[in-house]
């Protein structure tokens, strides 16, 4: 993607590999995301509880765990 290398020459790599996974973090893995992230400076911050909770399921009694596929 040639908007990635671009990203790649203005960022370090530690700053685009953090706005990679915050991107992920929050579902939303798209150059525009990332973009957002670095010209915001998201990814030098710690993930809120919210954010880094987004891929947790929640606690719920009909919610089967791993063990329970085995």
């Amino acid at each position: 993607m040639p908007g990635a290398v671009n990203h790649a020459r203005r960022y370090s790599k530690a700053r685009l590999e953090a706005a990679c996974e915050r991107a992920l973090a929050i579902h939303s893995p798209s150059y525009r995301s990332v973009s957002s992230i670095l010209k915001q400076g998201l990814d030098r911050q710690p993930l809120s509880e919210e954010e880094s909770a987004q891929g947790e399921l929640p606690l719920h009694t009909n919610v089967r765990g791993p063990g329970y596929y085995h």
